[in-house]
């Protein structure tokens, strides 16, 4: 049984998927098992990552699946220890994964995740833990007035142990978590289709009582949106709408009020971008203002983030 057991959704990105791959193999030296979950990939791009990666345990998704769903045909096969959900669109330089296992074992009873520090490319944070992911901070995310989108949740604290932080939730482009949890919580929680199944996931383990952490000295770089801007028109509203129901957390007035005041948000982004799309035709802004149109269009329906999912992605055919 490998200590960790490592998951990739890959969308037929064979791009982002073989350096991630290359990465891990390169710098990781604990015991460990891959899996891969194919989602709609081309049959010959997939014949080729099969043949160059024959270690790889394959997981097949042909069917329209969200996030949550393609993670989970793998997490409930797979036998190691502790788990790494991992992007496709992301690379390790170092022993990344080597240190998480290592100094998970030093972590207080409660752990059941840590996560590395995120970086983008350009060498900013992403992530390096998160805080609360609250009702009002999704508002101004939406207004645009959150400030830098990194996060940083160590400022002012002080470690557990050496470069361990108590954190609160997670970034779903990598984490690591106790197997024997993940399953207890149900894993991945479907309804949400593209997001927030991440929050989601650390917010009832902490409400189980389990602890979050992030370990600074492990680092992971994340080459954000590289895989779902194709199909950003239908994976943003599906999203929000995702985000509506978590946040409303099932009660029909709050999302009422939530909605409307995300509904105004949107809805001045799209009257600024049809209003440059008049005069000026880059293909950037019209897909801007599609974004925005399904957006208000997702805010007040009945219709799960899946279907929402479905409605758009046909039109992308």
């Amino acid at each position: 049984m490998p200590q960790v057991s490592i998951v990739i959704v890959c969308m037929n990105r064979p791009d982002n998927l073989e350096p991630c791959l290359e990465s891990i193999q390169r710098y990781t030296s604990v015991s460990y098992d891959i899996w891969v979950v194919a989602y709609l990939f081309d049959k010959e791009e997939l014949a080729k990552l099969q043949a160059r990666f024959p270690d790889v345990h394959w997981v097949l998704s042909d069917e329209v699946r969200g996030f949550a769903e393609n993670n989970n045909l793998a997490l409930r096969q797979v036998t190691g220890e502790l788990v790494l959900c991992i992007n496709d669109d992301t690379r390790i330089f170092m022993p990344s994964i080597d240190y998480l296992v290592k100094n998970f074992a030093k972590l207080p009873e409660d752990a059941a995740i840590l996560s590395p520090k995120i970086d983008f490319p350009s060498g900013e944070v992403q992530t390096c833990g998160r805080p609360k992911q609250t009702a009002w901070k999704y508002i101004l995310e939406r207004y645009h007035l959150d400030g830098k989108p990194q996060e940083d949740d160590t400022q002012g604290k002080k470690p557990v142990v050496n470069s361990i932080f108590r954190t609160t939730d997670i970034n779903g482009a990598c984490f690591l978590i106790r197997r024997d949890v993940f399953e207890e919580l149900g894993w991945f929680d479907e309804r949400y289709f593209f997001t927030p199944e991440d929050i989601a996931l650390s917010t009832l383990a902490r409400k189980k009582g389990y602890g979050v952490y992030v370990d600074v000295d492990a680092l992971v770089i994340h080459y954000h949106h590289k895989t779902a801007r194709k199909v950003i028109t239908a994976t943003k509203p599906a999203g929000m709408r995702g985000f509506l129901m978590f946040h409303s957390h099932g009660c029909g007035l709050y999302y009422f009020i939530l909605g409307c005041i995300v509904w105004w948000a949107e809805f001045c982004k799209f009257c600024w971008a049809a209003i440059r799309c008049l005069f000026d035709s880059k293909k950037g802004l019209r897909v801007k203002r599609t974004v925005y149109a399904h957006n208000l269009a997702s805010i007040f329906t009945t219709k799960t983030p899946k279907e929402i999912f479905l409605k758009y992605y046909s039109r992308l055919k």
